[in-house]
């Protein structure tokens, strides 16, 4: 799922378009960073921050059986509103959240609208993110009448590599109304280049400070870098829960799930050893 946005220039000719695809080969290929190197040890005490924690409630599985499918906890009671930017041509995930009573919000200024129709579904065609041209997430709650409540939401954003900054920038306020956080995750194999291993490190510093890590699932569309014995799938969906609903210091040690499935029909992708407690 998410938005047809590129970090590259609509190339103008042939020549670019072959400059383009070679730089892209190169970028999601090479184990050779152009920029300084995060350290070993720095990356694996991020990691370790992540290892998906056992949530009060079981996990189950909302949505398609296949792509745009994500596991969450089992507690949607009293969940006011689903916030979803990032639209492709599958809603199933928002649609299970309409018929369980929530108000979906999407964004994406790349369609004209989401998959499926639903009396609850309310589009803003936009692109979610930070800066001139995006909306944020704060100024889209305080459009749509959420700000100034304390109902639980939930958030599903799947916005292409802005959810970086889009997160940074996300009220504290906000963020700790969100019951659950199910996020795809962009560029891993970058988290090895300094500066982008400080952006992701502030990003989960402060996702970790009001939730915890309660699932991963790679996906297998694009495969993984290694490097030592750290892999790195280059798209990830992790689920976040607030920490009033996870079990304290318990983890899961057992990964695909049951109720995992692989995005494409591609290779399988499972969670490498180095995301999760054994």
């Amino acid at each position: 799922m998410g938005d047809s946005r590129t970090g590259f220039i609509k190339p103008q000719n042939k020549m670019q378009l072959k400059l383009r695809d070679k730089l892209e080969f190169v970028l999601q290929n090479s184990t050779i960073f152009p920029a300084r190197r995060a350290s070993e040890d720095n990356m694996r005490q991020l990691l370790e921050s992540l290892w998906p924690r056992k949530p009060k409630d079981r996990l189950i599985r909302v949505g398609p059986d296949s792509d745009g499918g994500y596991v969450l906890p089992d507690n949607f009671s009293g969940i006011r509103a689903c916030i979803s930017p990032g639209v492709s041509d599958e809603s199933g995930f928002e649609l299970a959240c309409a018929e369980m009573g929530m108000e979906v919000y999407l964004a994406d200024k790349s369609v004209e609208g989401p998959a499926l129709e639903h009396p609850r579904f309310h589009f803003r065609k936009e692109f979610v993110g930070v800066g001139d041209g995006f909306l944020s997430l704060d100024r889209w709650a305080q459009l749509e009448g959420l700000s100034g409540t304390s109902d639980d939401l939930l958030l599903q954003m799947d916005i292409e590599g802005a959810e970086y900054e889009a997160l940074l920038a996300l009220s504290m306020d906000l963020q700790n109304r969100f019951r659950y956080m199910v996020i795809e995750f962009h560029r891993l194999d970058q988290w090895w280049s300094l500066g982008y291993f400080d952006l992701v490190s502030a990003v989960f510093r402060k996702l970790n400070s009001t939730h915890r890590c309660v699932h991963l699932h790679p996906n297998n569309c694009s495969g993984a870098l290694k490097q030592g014995d750290l892999v790195f799938p280059r798209l990830m969906e992790f689920t976040f829960c607030r920490l009033d609903l996870v079990e304290d210091g318990q983890f899961l040690s057992q990964f695909p799930l049951p109720i995992d499935r692989e995005n494409t029909d591609r290779c399988p992708l499972p969670l490498p050893d180095c995301w999760y407690k054994k």
